[in-house]
């Protein structure tokens, strides 16, 4: 069986064909020693269950019709990341600026505020702090971003 990448790599090349024209990206492929496949899609627009399940379709067929998995031992799951799921990469960081997130540093303490920018060195967070919760612009360079997790607030 080939390596893991090898096979990401064959399954993204099936799948960014039939997301051109789309506003749907990857977040991520992730493929479990079962040989099932979970494939994390995005969108700029948001992704709906229906567009899931259609890509899903899509990509199975492509997936058999390679005859990767012969005996057709495989599961496939097409989803939006978990809403606990870091975000990635540039497109999901600016789909959800004006959003509350929490950004854990590198190093440091974990810092929670609404994003309110964000360019390819650096994000910057609008905060609380004090007794009287006054609120501050902070910038932090991507660099030293372990993470950021949209907070879901109600």
């Amino acid at each position: 069986m080939e390596s893991h990448t090898t096979t990401e790599t064959k399954i993204e090349e099936f799948l960014l064909p039939l997301l051109e024209g789309t506003d749907i990206f990857i977040t991520a492929i992730r493929i479990k020693p079962t040989n099932n496949i979970k494939v994390f899609l995005d969108a700029d627009s948001g992704l709906n269950i229906g567009k899931c399940a259609t890509l899903n379709r899509k990509l199975y067929h492509l997936i058999e019709d390679a005859q990767m998995w012969p005996e057709g031992d495989f599961s496939l799951e097409v989803s939006s990341p978990g809403i606990d799921e870091p975000l990635v990469n540039m497109r999901q960081y600016m789909k959800n600026v004006g959003r509350t997130v929490t950004v854990t540093p590198l190093e440091g303490e974990e810092v929670t505020g609404i994003l309110k920018s964000v360019t390819e060195e650096q994000l910057e967070l609008e905060i609380k702090v004090g007794k009287k919760k006054e609120i501050s612009q902070v910038e932090i360079p991507l660099s030293l971003v372990k993470k950021i997790v949209v907070q879901i607030t109600f």
